[in-house]
């Protein structure tokens, strides 16, 4: 059995998956949709990004989707009556959850696209630019944030619990900021500023979430004949009505991905591959449990890698 891994933002650099692009009709037809379902430059902005937006969010979600999305659509077709189309459970980080959503069969990919766009617009405009952030925060596990938060009634939250000592926090700035001192003197070892435009998967997300969840309701949502787990409840689910649930809540809230991973080690699963721009889940993996075949797929040459280890 196969788990596929999609990844979030921050994977993002650019010429990601040109190489895909260039070779195959499959990901060439993802990019087609994704631009006509949502009027944006798409290739332009991922292969040569003129004006300098991939890093903006409200573009950055729709290009690594479509790169994600791409890539997949080949390995498919390249790994057809293989074992490691024998897909068992899907999941992603952050947006990567829609790329899974999606690749299951879950939503349309055109209307996922649709809703990205939205979702980016959201979720950059939320707050005051640059009034708000992430941190990551290294050396702490997440239960240890938690209570150095009410010891210190620090004004923060968890957005992303991705591996034993690497937890990600979000708030405003100035919060952040008064934060390090109290965060190092109770063993964080370092703090590194994100360079992103909000806080993203915290309180001052519930505006945007619900905002969302009325695009949402538009949207037709399937039942999955693949496990899916959710950012929202790190638990499995195939019902189309639970997994909208856990998608509407999603944005204001943690990423559970150590618990993610951690309740797929406890299912044995064994091979996982990170399907997608960069290897930062692939990482991930591998400091949160040594029990995977963890692979990468990101660039063409990464097939060969994945059809050797068959």
């Amino acid at each position: 059995m196969t788990t596929i891994v999609f990844p979030g933002q921050g994977s993002q650099y650019l010429g990601m998956a040109e190489d895909f692009y260039n070779k195959y009709q499959e990901a060439k037809e993802v990019f087609n949709i994704v631009e006509s379902a949502t009027n944006m430059p798409i290739k332009e902005i991922i292969f040569n990004d003129p004006n300098k937006v991939l890093n903006l969010t409200k573009y950055t979600q729709l290009c690594i989707f479509s790169v994600s999305m791409a890539i997949y659509r080949v390995f498919c077709k390249e790994f057809k009556n293989t074992h490691f189309l024998d897909i068992n459970t899907m999941l992603g980080h952050s947006l990567g959850e829609y790329s899974a959503l999606v690749a299951s069969n879950v939503m349309k990919i055109e209307d996922c696209a649709s809703i990205l766009k939205i979702r980016g617009e959201l979720m950059q405009e939320s707050y005051p630019e640059n009034q708000s952030g992430m941190a990551a925060v290294l050396g702490l596990d997440c239960n240890d944030l938690e209570a150095i938060f009410m010891k210190h009634s620090l004004n923060l939250d968890i957005a992303n619990d991705n591996a034993p000592g690497q937890v990600v926090i979000s708030g405003i700035s100035n919060e952040i900021n008064s934060a390090e001192k109290i965060l190092i003197e109770n063993g964080a070892k370092k703090i590194i500023k994100l360079n992103v435009s909000a806080a993203f998967h915290s309180r001052i997300m519930n505006l945007a979430q619900e905002k969302l969840k009325n695009e949402l309701s538009n949207i037709k949502f399937y039942d999955s004949e693949i496990s899916i787990i959710s950012n929202y409840t790190a638990n499995f689910s195939k019902n189309s009505d639970i997994i909208f649930h856990n998608l509407v809540n999603q944005m204001a809230n943690k990423v559970r991905w150590n618990e993610s991973i951690k309740l797929l080690e406890k299912n044995d699963e064994k091979n996982i591959i990170e399907i997608g721009p960069g290897k930062v889940l692939t990482g991930l993996i591998k400091r949160i449990s040594s029990k995977f075949h963890v692979y990468n797929l990101n660039k063409v040459s990464d097939l060969d890698i994945i059809k050797n280890a068959i």
